[in-house]
């Protein structure tokens, strides 16, 4: 059985003030390409398929997109396993789930062989057979979504945490129970080859810069490492860096899809395609590689030298992400004219700052004095500027027309 292993796709997800859905599904349509050039049986999403900031419309088309881009795959007997993540949204998850068992009530009991051919979303710790189908054997997967409580303690009724430290014990524990367990479970086949998927932070794992929209006091450390030679295959989700752990090949995170932040400006993405036979995994994993956004931090502290260079050093940052930081002087530069160039050098900048270079540290008395010598037009055309950042470029470019007009009223 071909297994391609890729998690982390936060589709509609949004950087600034850039839509990444274009991005994105770029790379989901690579990967339904995979699928196809590769013969792959089973492609297993290891969580967070969608982005918490996404709006319901946008969760429809990009359901209505899956349809179009994995059509053939399916309908050649290939199966999508896929299991939530922390970004993904439980209510709206679990009514996916619900909705698709009512129309296609297949999934059955723990460890049921399941049909091809077919999309399966895991809301809870979800135990199922596939059959190759090539040689005919089968290949049990489990899968574990992200620890919640609703996904993990819900046998102890309605569970009270004194703090949050607790509550994140409580989860771990019933984490690593539930991954242990599976093996003394009665629907577990001791002879047929087992596949994790997984969406969770992992001991002996990199994560980079930082988590993705998490803080280390909110995520969940688990043990799992003495389980894994147990399973053929580990394909993990939650961690965005491409990575085996623990020196073994065969447990790997595969990697968010695409640059997500700037922590991620050096991380080189891919999926991973595995082969399972009848004993375990056949050969090594293989990474297949995807193509990613260029993101990274602009610095300008002396515009009129440095803005010629930018557009020889950048010519083709049309589809780059880009963090632009502004040093200007008043009454030498006109920092609407350099904040249209940079707009035209970087249309998809997703955040900007701007600092008058004789501004000083915040609340000092020489900062007030400073503020208060500014001219009223200055002060005018500062604010404008700032706030009708993100607007329409015409529209933008009329109120500062406009607001100019007024301005000269008032001087003369």
């Amino acid at each position: 059985m071909r297994l391609l292993h890729t998690a982390d796709w936060h589709l509609n997800d949004r950087l600034g003030r850039i839509d990444r859905t274009a991005d994105l599904r770029a790379a989901v349509e690579r990967i339904a390409q995979y699928c196809m050039q590769e013969r792959v049986d089973v492609l297993l999403v290891a969580g967070d398929l969608f982005s918490e900031l996404a709006r319901p419309d946008a969760l429809r088309e990009t359901i209505r997109h899956w349809q179009e881009v994995f059509a053939e795959f399916l309908s050649q007997g290939g199966t999508i396993l896929t299991l939530t993540g922390n970004h993904d949204n439980e209510n709206f998850c679990q009514t996916l789930c619900h909705a698709m068992t009512l129309a296609a009530p297949s999934v059955g009991q723990p460890g049921a062989v399941v049909p091809a051919g077919r999309l399966y979303l895991a809301a809870e710790p979800t135990l199922l057979r596939l059959q190759d189908r090539q040689g005919g054997g089968e290949v049990q997967f489990f899968l574990l979504p992200y620890p919640t409580p609703t996904r993990y303690l819900r046998g102890d009724g309605n569970p009270k945490y004194t703090s949050p430290e607790e509550k994140t014990r409580l989860l771990i524990t019933a984490f690593e129970q539930t991954l242990h367990g599976v093996f003394a479970d009665a629907a577990f086949r001791h002879d047929l080859p087992i596949v994790l998927g997984a969406h969770v932070h992992c001991y002996g794992s990199e994560v980079g810069p930082s988590l993705f929209r998490m803080t280390e006091a909110e995520d969940m450390l688990v043990h799992a490492e003495t389980v894994w030679d147990r399973f053929a295959y580990v394909a993990l989700g939650h961690i965005h860096k491409p990575q085996s752990l623990c020196g073994k090949t065969h447990v790997r995170y595969s990697g968010s899809i695409e640059r997500m932040d700037l922590g991620e400006q050096h991380d080189v993405k891919g999926v991973v395609l595995v082969e399972i036979g009848p004993r375990g995994l056949l050969g090594e994993p293989v990474t297949l590689p995807l193509p990613a956004t260029a993101i990274y931090e602009v610095t300008i502290t002396d515009p009129p030298t440095e803005l010629p260079r930018l557009k020889a050093e950048y010519p083709d940052a049309e589809q780059d992400l880009v963090n632009l930081h502004l040093t200007y002087t008043a009454g030498r530069d006109n920092l609407e004219a350099i904040l249209r160039e940079l707009d035209q050098l970087f249309p998809r900048w997703y955040a900007r700052d701007w600092r008058e270079s004789r501004q000083l540290l915040p609340g000092t008395l020489a900062e007030r004095t400073a503020n208060r010598g500014r001219s009223f037009a200055e002060t005018v055309r500062q604010y404008l500027i700032q706030e009708l950042a993100h607007h329409p470029e015409q529209e933008r470019a009329e109120l500062l027309k406009l607001a100019e007009e007024l301005l000269q009223e008032c001087e003369n």
